[in-house]
């Protein structure tokens, strides 16, 4: 027999167990999709009685799983209340689902905004950091080689909190810049979607918050033609070139008329002393090369000097010089000056971004903000290394930057991390301050989680119209709803206990013939896959088994 005559027996169009990666799971899509409650029929009525014979199929396949089903206990403490972002860290293992709850929280994040037009909150993904840390180890000059034993964790730890925060605005001006000008790459991934109502509002700005944004625009834009789209937001924007650059440009290129009229007036009158046209001359032509100097010069190299200082901070771009100066000639000189701009290290500037990126967004109808951190294991640069994800992530572990006003964060971590925590000293803890981050400290799964989650996984799978049916019931008789608990108890991640089950079938099946019709697993293939998948979750804790 194979698993899919199995699962055609049961009425089971698709492998309720076959996914072991959150984001490529269609069953976990499927279940953790938020229903829309503003056209949400209301729903049939549902029998729980056990029913003593073979059930008739009929349109429904029992209690619908719900995405409640699918999310662990500590789901609703970790996301919080929306309308007033919080910070959540919280530490598990590989597999226990914490890329499951990243998608959980945005899923319920695009409800709430879906509920709440006006106040929405933008949610930043800073999970993707291959190319922000292949930046900055290419631009550090401390990691040398990358071949060479330990050159990434020495770059590494040099990564400090402003290169986290220009990252996650690398990551949402662009996308907001887009909605803006409608220039959104079709099917781009976190796309701001503003609609027609929210670019009339951007136009519609005062002009602190259209400067705001336009400042933004020409730091955190995309490298590739960040300066041409600088120009075509300020005209967007109605944002004339402030701080008297039309009249030196006018003197550029006009002032050649005042020494061409000294000499038409030397021409026609000529009743002073030439020596007196000869000066007049010389000043009008020394005033006209003075502008031209200035302009062409001057307020180019000091241009080119700011623009320098701006990309040596912002790290995690590829950016050059050139592009900077150019968006950065288009602003006012109050905001094009190193008061407003990254030009240092220090924190203080990163987070007055930050304010700005919130008061361009509160038009909008967005009230807060919301930056989830995961997968912070998985780049190139890191692969796994705990000490690298230590330099990585601990300089976010700054309660300044944790209880910013209207933002909140959510940081998904190893377990590897909360070993490492737990080795820091009492002043580290004290920066810190855990006690107000809503920690979970570690994001653990009983067998009756397990069960419940599994369960609710077959159900989505059941085909319209099938028999309604239980995890138990794919079982043997002589195998009951505690026995399948405490094998699952022993598996502790979903992604085991995903392993386990989809093997007792395989195992079953791969045992017996279709004409023998035995379309339950008995106990003894579940003993007996309990006791290898046990031993193999203790060799991949231990670092023996590779998966």
């Amino acid at each position: 027999m194979n698993l899919g005559q199995f699962f055609e027996h049961w009425g089971i169009v698709e492998n309720p167990f076959r996914g072991e990666e959150a984001r490529h799971d269609t069953v976990f899509a499927r279940l953790s999709a938020e229903p829309d409650t503003s056209n949400a029929a209301t729903p049939a009525p549902t029998s729980t009685t056990t029913p003593t014979s073979t059930p008739t199929p009929t349109t429904t396949t029992g209690p619908t799983p719900t995405p409640t089903q699918a999310r662990h206990s500590d789901f609703e403490k970790i996301l919080g209340d929306l309308a007033r972002p919080s910070t959540s860290i919280v530490f598990g293992e590989k597999g226990s689902g914490k890329t499951a709850l990243r998608l959980q929280i945005e899923a319920r994040v695009r409800t709430h905004n879906r509920q709440r037009p006006q106040e929405r909150v933008l949610l930043i993904a800073h999970d993707d950091l291959n190319a922000a840390l292949d930046r900055f180890h290419e631009r550090s000059g401390l990691g040398g080689d990358r071949a060479a034993p330990g050159s990434p964790i020495e770059s590494l730890r040099h990564f400090r909190l402003v290169d986290h925060i220009d990252a996650m605005l690398l990551w949402a001006v662009p996308r907001l810049v887009d909605a803006l000008l409608e220039e959104s790459p079709a099917g781009a991934a976190g796309a701001i979607d503003i609609g027609e109502s929210g670019r009339k509002a951007l136009r519609r700005l005062d002009g602190a918050a259209r400067r705001d944004l336009l400042l933004l625009q020409a730091v955190y834009d995309r490298p590739e033609m960040a300066h041409a789209r600088t120009v075509r937001l300020r005209s967007a924007l109605r944002l004339p070139i402030g701080g008297g650059r039309r009249a030196w440009d006018a003197l550029l290129f006009a002032g050649w008329l005042l020494p061409v009229a000294v000499l038409l007036g030397w021409w026609q009158v000529g009743t002073l002393p030439d020596s007196v046209w000869w000066v007049l001359l010389a000043a009008a032509a020394l005033a006209w090369a003075a502008g031209a100097f200035k302009r062409l010069a001057l307020d180019r190299l000091a241009m080119q000097r700011l623009a320098r200082k701006v990309r040596k901070q912002v790290r995690v771009t590829g950016r050059t010089e050139a592009s900077y100066a150019q968006s950065l000639g288009q602003l006012e000189p109050a905001l094009a000056s190193p008061a407003s701009l990254p030009t240092t290290d220090a924190d203080d500037s990163r987070y007055a971004l930050l304010e700005r990126l919130r008061r361009v967004l509160a038009p909008l109808g967005y009230r807060g903000v919301l930056i989830v951190i995961d997968r912070v294991d998985e780049p190139s640069l890191i692969s796994g290394n705990p000490e690298a994800m230590r330099a990585l992530i601990w300089p976010l572990l700054s309660n300044k930057f944790l209880q910013m006003e209207g933002v909140g964060v959510k940081m998904l971590l190893p377990i590897e991390l909360r070993h490492a925590l737990y080795r820091e000293s009492s002043a580290f803890f004290q920066e810190a301050r855990l006690d107000k981050q809503n920690l979970v400290d570690r994001l653990s799964w009983t067998g009756a989680m397990l069960y419940d989650l599994c369960d609710a996984r077959l159900k989505a799978c059941l085909a319209p119209g099938a028999s309604h049916i239980d995890l138990v019931d794919l079982f043997a008789e002589d195998v009951t709803e505690r026995d399948i608990v405490d094998a699952l108890d022993q598996m502790h991640q979903p992604r085991d206990a995903f392993k386990f089950l989809y093997q007792c079938l395989s195992e079953h099946c791969s045992n017996v013939t279709a004409g023998q019709q035995a379309w339950r697993v008995p106990r003894l293939v579940l003993e007996g896959v309990r006791k290898q998948q046990s031993e193999r979750v203790q060799q991949l804790y231990r670092g023996i088994s590779p998966a």
